[in-house]
């Protein structure tokens, strides 16, 4: 169970560094579901390109993995409008994509889940 724990954790960390630069390769994918609503659009891209790389960095180190966790999952939450915001726009274009953005809203929960799943020590039980 250890060796699983660590295999999931290393790939938190893989998966959330690439989501994090994904927001610099391509910022307009992030721009265009910002809720309208929301001001300094990509600004706020940028500093949650940031913010993913950065938390991801946290899980790393036993030290600072439990805020690095719990920061992730604010996060999530916190971005969690552009996620519905998506799935209006796909509604509104009649985006073939649809099922993509629809999927993705249940998907926060598993990822919150993942997430909380290293708010505690990892600990060998050997």
């Amino acid at each position: 169970m250890y060796r699983m724990k660590k295999i999931s954790l290393f790939a938190m960390v893989v998966f959330y560094v690439a989501a994090g630069i994904n927001h610099f390769w391509h910022p307009d994918f992030y721009l265009q579901i910002m809720p309208k609503w929301l001001p300094y659009h990509k600004g706020l891209v940028m500093l949650s390109g940031i913010c993913e790389i950065l938390f991801a960095l946290l899980l790393i180190f036993p030290s600072t993995r439990r805020l690095g966790a719990w920061c992730i999952i604010l996060l999530l939450i916190a971005v969690f409008p552009a996620n519905i915001q998506m799935m209006i726009n796909y509604m509104n274009e009649s985006n073939p994509k649809l099922w993509i953005a629809i999927i993705r809203l249940p998907l926060q929960i598993v990822l919150i889940w993942w997430a909380y799943s290293f708010t505690k020590e990892l600990k060998y039980k050997g």
